[in-house]
């Protein structure tokens, strides 16, 4: 049985081994890189969540174009046209963020 052991293997099976492990290898590499990824979903938002976070997000920007404008960046002319559009959609913002309040005030007086 010693014997068997220290024998050459045949011809080619080294070859075909290393062919084989390697297509495995690559294989299992492959798999590992593309496998699915669990997706996760973030929490779903409300409408008036939503117009809450575009309220924010506009302010912050209004004060951005002041600061710019006072630090000389922009003209007059592109100051106050961006000024009265972002002081349009803060309005309409409002505008809707109070309506929707509004509904969902009424809606708890009737189930309460």
């Amino acid at each position: 049985m010693a014997f068997y052991l220290l024998q050459a293997a045949p011809e080619g099976s080294g070859k075909s081994l290393m062919i084989f492990l390697t297509a495995l290898c690559t294989f299992a590499l492959f798999f590992y890189i593309f496998r699915p990824a669990k997706a996760e979903h973030g929490e779903e938002k409300t409408r008036l969540a939503y117009l809450y976070e575009r309220k924010e997000q506009t302010f912050e920007n209004l004060r951005d174009l002041n600061f710019e404008y006072k630090a000389g960046k922009l003209s007059d002319a592109d100051f106050f046209s961006m000024r009265d559009s972002m002081e349009q959609d803060a309005a309409n913002l409002l505008a809707e963020i109070d309506e929707l309040e509004k509904k969902q005030g009424s809606i708890r007086e009737v189930t309460a």
